[in-house]
């Protein structure tokens, strides 16, 4: 139940369409369910719009799929971020309708009316290598009710491929930009384009690129006052933020 789902089944109480007591018992059902190794929060929907996001690593494929079993019981959305391909069975399992992204590593279900949006959202990524983390931002953009705008392989280098851009960006209401190297592409669009810039430094590089610590340092001191930036390889959170921006 998202905040929709709520205020639909206050109003079918209202007009009799719904007893008292079936509405209390769907709300009941909302707090957080205790599975023993995890805490399933029911009411996140809710209170932010967008439902509990299951973190697959470091959790076995049954755990997994028990937490997507209670949030498919609760009529929720799903996405399962960091899933490797070889644990998506038990997942597909207890959630049929659902896919697999294996660029992403992400399962994803999605449910609930799309919220109004101020405009899409960008993901620009610097280069092929760069895709991985873009598509888990754009799928999870997409997951919060965004319209996704895919702009990949602009990377400074050659800076005409995303001045050629420009206009397309231009439309999104918040950009997402993930480059790994130097981390320079996100200065360069947030001084293109007078919108909300998230940087995501991607772990892209050679031996002196520390595993995209060069690409953070480098996002964190942008001359660009528009740049917010998140951690490395942080695609999820890129996503779900530029998200809450387009939102009305």
């Amino acid at each position: 139940m998202d905040a929709q789902a709520l205020r639909l089944l206050l109003s079918n109480v209202r007009r009799g369409k719904t007893t008292v007591d079936a509405a209390a018992r769907a709300i009941a059902a909302l707090p957080a369910r205790d599975l023993g190794y995890a805490t399933v929060d029911g009411h996140r929907a809710i209170r932010q719009g967008v439902a509990e996001v299951v973190y697959a690593a470091g959790k076995t494929p049954d755990q997994v799929a028990g937490i997507v079993t209670e949030l498919s019981r609760l009529g929720q959305g799903v996405l399962v971020t960091r899933l490797e391909a070889a644990n998506v069975g038990p997942v597909q399992a207890a959630c049929p309708e659902g896919r697999y992204e294996p660029i992403a590593k992400i399962f994803v279900r999605r449910r609930g009316k799309t919220p109004a949006m101020r405009g899409p959202v960008g993901i620009v990524c610097a280069g092929t290598s760069d895709i991985p983390v873009a598509e888990e931002a754009a799928i999870t953009a997409e997951f919060c009710g965004a319209h996704v705008k895919r702009i990949y392989d602009v990377g400074v280098a050659g800076l005409h491929r995303v001045l050629a851009k420009r206009e397309a960006m231009a439309e999104c209401a918040a950009i997402v930009v993930c480059a790994g190297m130097e981390g320079a592409l996100p200065t360069v669009v947030g001084g293109l384009l007078a919108r909300p810039v998230i940087a995501v430094p991607t772990s892209v590089g050679y031996g002196a690129s520390f595993g995209g610590i060069a690409a953070l340092l480098g996002m964190l001191n942008s001359c660009a006052s528009n740049v917010a930036v998140v951690n490395i390889d942080n695609g999820f959170g890129a996503g779900f933020y530029a998200a809450l921006i387009a939102r009305k």
